[in-house]
């Protein structure tokens, strides 16, 4: 006697978590895509899941080297859409990046069946090579899929009022918030931009790298509890975890998937 099966993956959004806010998506149709691609040189990111095979899109939320860490190496295979904030995208270009397709906030396109709202983050925007140089504002994105799953990657952000019209404009289901505290919102700040969002779920994203940091995941969820949302649930996803997300954004239990994470 077999179990349950699974739906079939075209009814589904893969999504695999690889550290800090790197995270690899696979679209209901097959196509694939990498947010803040930050893996050979993430301490995180597990051994079989630093050299990423190549992907449709990458989206990248800010100029900081655990976001932007690794996109030149990746950019590099295949002949992927990198999508970024029209500042850094310059940057990228005159430094030899193909295919970059700017946005601004507020912006809405549509590649390789995903449709990619730009959103504004709380954050600062920078890279550190020399000269060093400023590169836009900081942003997030609200990814539409043919699903129906609408899931919002905030980047690095501290809580905004905006966040409320982020819910208003573009209803995410699902957000991958930074909880981290430091160099980004800390878990009660994080739990009222759950609270602004409206969404229905989170996964916790950026923590385990700065020292302190590593629980952080538990200390959001205590501090949803606090503020009166524990109808929310979270999804603590490791480093090479995978979720399957349906049509109203809810992920199923997390598993290992193939050379996304080890046994």
């Amino acid at each position: 006697m077999t179990g349950p099966q699974r739906p079939d993956m075209s009814d589904w959004v893969g999504l695999t978590y690889l550290g800090q806010s790197t995270f690899r998506f696979t679209t209901p149709e097959g196509r694939t895509g990498l947010v803040d691609p930050w893996t050979a040189s993430n301490p995180l990111c597990p051994d079989d899941a630093r050299d990423q095979p190549e992907v449709d899109l990458i989206l990248v939320t800010h100029g900081h080297h655990d976001h932007l860490g690794d996109l030149f190496s990746e950019a590099a295979k295949g002949a992927p859409t990198v999508v970024a904030v029209v500042e850094l995208g310059k940057w990228l270009i005159a430094r030899g990046v193909r295919r970059v397709q700017t946005m601004n906030l507020g912006g809405i396109v549509e590649l390789a069946g995903v449709t990619i709202a730009m959103t504004p983050a709380a954050h600062s925007s920078s890279v550190d090579d020399d000269p060093f140089a400023n590169v836009g504002p900081a942003v997030g994105f609200v990814l539409g899929f043919t699903n129906g799953a609408r899931i919002y990657h905030a980047g690095d952000t501290a809580a905004f009022a905006g966040m409320e019209l982020i819910h208003r404009v573009h209803r995410p289901q699902l957000a991958l918030l930074p909880v981290g505290d430091h160099h980004t919102m800390m878990a009660d700040e994080a739990a009222v931009a759950t609270d602004l969002l409206r969404v229905d779920r989170v996964i916790p994203m950026h923590y385990g790298v700065t020292p302190g940091s590593e629980d952080a995941p538990h200390r959001f969820r205590a501090a949803l509890d606090r503020h009166g949302l524990a109808h929310v649930p979270t999804t603590h996803l490791h480093p090479g975890q995978t979720v399957r997300i349906d049509g109203t954004g809810r992920p199923d239990a997390p598993e290992r998937q193939g050379a996304q994470g080890r046994p």
